[in-house]
């Protein structure tokens, strides 16, 4: 479980400037929770927070109890907690099957590797030998840097706005990819910032953010009718309530 207790961020430039302000939350284990919200409202800081990038200026930040808060981001890695970036990054020189098994943390064979490339739907001979630069595109990077987080099988997921930079068709399959986590997540987490109403669609909780501080919080069926506004937006919840049930 993830607890953040009254964290606030600020930055000096000219003057000093509040992003995250007074900002307390809760991500139980087995959820997968989507966080929204205006540009500008902090949802990549917050993000950066989490994952140990940036460090609250005030507050406190919880895993499984345990206070994390000076942790860098080795530290909180090593406790379980994954981090993807809105662009991923390029490793030149680097093989797929070296990133995945870096990923891990231990050394996993062809066939084990070959399994994470496929359950993100890319298809494992053609890619566990390809390198990690600019000859793939975005979406199959974006694909990659997911299974080197199943790779590494960790307490908490963090997705910085996964759909940024990718096609329509990568981004359905990025959506499949979602649901089937959110069908497995059983110990595990999911957090991801994101617009998108198809992710929107499949959170547990949403948490909408705006001003650096949580404006709305609650289930799926409770927030994501408040967001669109409209009633084909509940009816698509209860479509979607009774498709999993």
């Amino acid at each position: 479980m993830l607890e953040l207790r009254n964290v606030s961020f600020a930055v000096n430039d000219t003057e000093e400037k509040e992003i995250v302000r007074n900002l307390s939350l809760t991500v139980e284990s087995g959820k997968f929770v989507v966080i929204t919200g205006p540009n500008g409202g902090g949802k990549s800081t917050l993000a950066k927070l989490i994952a140990g990038i940036e460090k609250p200026t005030e507050g406190q930040i919880f895993l499984d109890g345990e206070d994390i808060t000076g942790l860098s981001v080795t530290e909180r890695a090593k406790l379980g907690i994954g981090y993807a970036f809105q662009q991923p990054v390029k490793f030149k020189g680097i093989r797929v099957f070296d990133l995945l098994k870096i990923a891990s943390g231990q050394a996993i064979s062809v066939n084990e590797a070959c399994v994470y490339l496929s359950e993100v739907g890319l298809c494992a001979k053609d890619y566990i030998e390809r390198e990690v630069n600019a000859s793939l595109s975005g979406g199959e990077l974006k694909r990659i840097e997911i299974a080197t987080v199943l790779a590494r099988k960790t307490k908490l997921s963090v997705f910085d706005e996964p759909e940024a930079g990718i096609d329509l068709w990568s981004f359905q399959n990025l959506v499949r990819i979602f649901e089937k986590l959110q069908k497995e997540t059983q110990d595990s987490s999911i957090l991801v910032i994101s617009h998108q109403e198809r992710i929107l669609e499949i959170a547990d909780e949403i948490i909408v953010l705006s001003g650096g501080t949580v404006e709305q919080m609650g289930t799926r069926d409770e927030i994501l009718p408040k967001i669109l506004g409209t009633e084909a937006a509940a009816s698509s919840c209860a479509r979607l309530s009774d498709r999993r049930d």
